[in-house]
């Protein structure tokens, strides 16, 4: 395990079942992660983080080419206090991108995000789901 013990390998892996995961994470990505969890000091759980092209495509809009697919994007499980601070602290530590998924039940709730750069995606973003 990579980046134990904050992080999971299941939690870092593709949904579908590819095999891609942990180990295609980006570090530079990883290392702020873990930072922004130590900030914090509460756990990140991530619900999506490496993503296949296929496996992208059929789950969000972007396609084959979204956030995910750079291994540079994760999804955090997360609302109410925790989600703000989540947000008021991640540009701090690198991350470009912050998408916000705070309506419906409580466990479906997240935080989307990414350290990308222009030009391929705007940035510095945030956007609402």
């Amino acid at each position: 395990m990579i980046y134990a013990p904050y992080f999971s390998p299941q939690e870092l892996a593709c949904r579908c079942g590819c095999g891609i995961g942990e180990a295609n994470m980006r570090p530079r990505f990883m290392a702020r992660l873990i930072a922004l969890r130590k900030r914090l000091g509460f756990p990140l759980n991530i619900t999506s983080a490496a993503r296949c092209p296929a496996h992208n495509s059929r789950v969000s809009g972007t396609g084959p080419h979204g956030p995910h697919t750079t291994f540079r994007a994760v999804d955090i499980r997360v609302s109410g206090a925790h989600a703000l601070a989540v947000v008021s602290e991640a540009p701090r530590f690198g991350f470009t991108g912050v998408g916000v998924a705070q309506k419906g039940p409580h466990g479906k709730r997240f935080i989307h995000l990414d350290d990308l750069e222009p030009p391929h995606f705007p940035r510095p973003g945030l956007w609402s789901y």
